[in-house]
């Protein structure tokens, strides 16, 4: 990327002279997790962006939007670009993504087994919120919400909108959004297509790590009557993508582009269709039914081997009351998941109660709720004896707000989580080794809220004591047996702010500090682990952003994000010689926006900055490890 370039996409934004537009901080509303409220009032500690903080970050995909402008890490793990690894305090990169329940207009993405979630399904132009929970969310979303809960709703507005943009290594993408809505009726569609040509080699023959995704969703609402609201819904996607192996320490620094001399490639071909319905009832302007029901096939395929299918059932009904000071739901809550591959058919169900309340009573918010759930495993192969097993789990939540002013709030609340294991974890090489343990985590978390109309500020201290933290361990052999951590604990601070300087200048900052620490692990082999730390973890993560809004059509934005060194992931012991680097990127915006246009141009990783991931000595996959650049357009109607 030469310089001339990098000049004039930065410039080509300045050239209005109109007043600057005035910009103004207000509580936003949290929607999407089992009893609403505003974030000022919130007992969790809560991140929340809307349609517009997403539309001003022109990200190619939602994992670049999460790692770069909220508290989540994410990086494409094995150097796939469309299921990459997720981490949310102190999981770690490796498998912090099964830590998380993410959620898509309330229905799970998490999968069974060891397929993070397919968040690269989701057109960032078709999405209308993204709520990040943090160290809660058990009882409304149960089996894995130890970090959080990431919820994200799609759009259903009027809006008719079309973004083309291009790119470097022949980049180009495609998605709309379509939307009608009515009194009685609201009908939405929206869709992406995108092509990648590719930076990598994946073989000495110069062949690169090229990718392909086309998405597309359809969603109706129809109110018949005032009191009775029907749902209707369809998504697809279809990936195809190539990813190279690792690299040698020698091979990354000398020219992170080119094919490992192992020459080991990935080809996989990923698909999914979902269909989902729902009814709300309202029985009284107090007391309301909620019915859903999903049902989702997918099909991944490592070419040339033959491909694995999936079924996922799932059904949710929840009642709920309000009134002025007290809200209540109770629900039911049932997954049933099945993959047929690999020489095998192994399944995962969950079936689950909750209830949960709040009540408010002044400055003061009370939040109590409980979850059981059991989960039951299916395993069975031709020649071998089928196998079960369950185990019954439970979920708590309390939660205190004190308001302190119009502006201010305090919260403190406390969680016990867990994670059942996925279908995976049952396996060694192939075959099936043995049931493991759930893990359990009881959190704590005290935060502090300040949101003025030129300063929204957060901060969280949090706690988390966990037993029986699910691992891979490979002291005894190369591939590894599934175990549990006897104990493990984590603990950190969460900062954010948004300051508006002026109505041209404003600045944000996410800032997070982490320590996880194994206390006490034998493992297979023998070796002790004793207060050594969790690999993948960096214990510093900084995200700043710096805005500059010559006039009220112009925005001009300078992104710094930076994480510091870490263990590398299978280095449980920290006895590595060689650890992951500190990630490092600065990107550059430019957005001109009328009412019925936007022209765009942005430069990622604008120093070339160098970032892998390690995952031992001499096995490192290159990520984010070059300039590049994107120019598009957006028009709305």
């Amino acid at each position: 990327m030469n310089t001339t370039l990098k000049l004039s996409l930065l410039s080509a934004a300045l050239l209005s002279q109109l007043n600057a537009q005035e910009i103004t901080l207000a509580p936003l509303e949290v929607t999407s997790t089992a009893i609403k409220t505003d974030e000022l009032k919130s007992t969790d500690a809560v991140e929340i962006y809307t349609a517009k903080d997403i539309e001003k970050a022109h990200v190619q995909n939602l994992y670049e939007f999460l790692n770069k402008e909220t508290s989540v890490i994410t990086a494409p793990g094995y150097g796939n670009p469309f299921t990459q690894k997720i981490d949310m305090r102190g999981y770690g990169i490796t498998d912090g993504y099964e830590n998380i329940v993410i959620t898509l207009n309330g229905r799970r993405l998490n999968n069974i087994d060891m397929i993070p979630q397919l968040l690269g399904s989701i057109s960032p132009a078709s999405i209308k919120r993204i709520e990040i929970i943090k160290s809660s969310g058990i009882v409304a979303n149960g089996d894995g919400a130890n970090a959080g809960v990431i919820n994200i709703t799609t759009k259903d507005s009027n809006d008719k909108e079309i973004t083309l943009y291009g790119g470097a290594y022949n980049t180009v993408d495609g998605s709309f959004y379509i939307g009608q809505t009515s009194d009685t009726l609201n009908i939405s569609a929206s869709g992406e297509a995108q092509k990648n040509g590719g930076i990598r080699k994946v073989k000495m023959n110069n062949d690169k790590d090229s990718s392909k995704l086309a998405t597309g969703t359809f969603n109706l609402s129809y109110r018949p009557i005032d009191a009775l609201e029907l749902r209707l819904g369809a998504a697809f996607a279809k990936t195809d993508v190539f990813y190279a192996g690792s690299l040698t320490e020698d091979e990354y620094k000398k020219d992170p582009t080119e094919a490992t001399t192992l020459g080991y490639e990935s080809h996989q071909k990923y698909d999914t269709n979902s269909v989902s319905a729902g009814i709300t009832y309202y029985i009284n302007d107090k007391l309301s039914l909620d019915i859903d029901g999903n049902h989702e096939k997918k099909k991944s395929q490592y070419v040339p081997y033959s491909p694995a299918n999936y079924i996922y059932d799932s059904a949710k009904t929840h009642l709920d009351y309000e009134n002025n000071k007290l809200f209540i739901t109770a629900g039911l809550d049932a997954f049933n998941g099945e993959r047929d591959g690999y020489g095998n058919q192994t399944s995962k169900n969950n079936l689950a109660a909750y209830l949960m309340a709040r009540y408010s009573l002044g400055k003061n918010s009370f939040k109590a709720g409980y979850r059981y759930e059991t989960v039951t495993y299916k395993y069975s192969a031709t020649g071998v004896e089928s196998l079960k097993g369950d185990h019954k789990l439970n979920g708590v939540e309390l939660g205190y707000n004190y308001t302190l002013n119009p502006t201010q709030s305090m919260f403190i609340n406390y969680s016990h989580s867990y994670q059942a294991p996925d279908i995976d974890r049952f396996f060694y090489y192939g075959h099936f080794n043995n049931f493991i343990d759930p893990m359990t985590a009881n959190n704590y978390t005290l935060g502090y809220n300040n949101i003025q109309k030129n300063n929204k500020f957060k901060v969280s201290a949090y706690y988390i004591a966990l037993k029986d933290e699910i691992y891979l361990d490979k002291t005894l052999n190369p591939y590894g047996h599934n175990r549990n951590l006897d104990k493990s604990h984590k603990y950190g601070l969460d900062l954010y702010d948004k300051y508006i300087v002026n109505q041209q200048f404003n600045v944000t900052l996410n800032y997070n500090y982490v320590q996880a620490v194994i206390d006490k692990e034998k493992t297979e082999n023998g070796t002790i682990y004793h207060n050594t730390k969790l690999p993948g973890v960096s214990d510093h993560n900084v995200k700043a952003m710096l805005n500059y809004l010559p006039n009220k059509r112009t925005t001009l934005s300078l992104t710094q994000v930076w994480r510091s060194e870490a263990y590398a992931a299978d280095d449980f012991g920290n006895s590595f010689s060689q650890k992951q680097d500190a990630y490092n990127s600065t990107d550059i915006a430019a957005t001109y926006t009328t009412k019925k246009w936007e022209v765009f141009a942005k430069i990622n990783n604008l120093f070339n900055q160098k970032n892998g991931l390690w995952i031992k000595d001499d096995a490192i996959y290159p990520v984010n490890f070059t300039t590049t650049a994107m120019a598009g357009f957006r028009l709305k109607y």
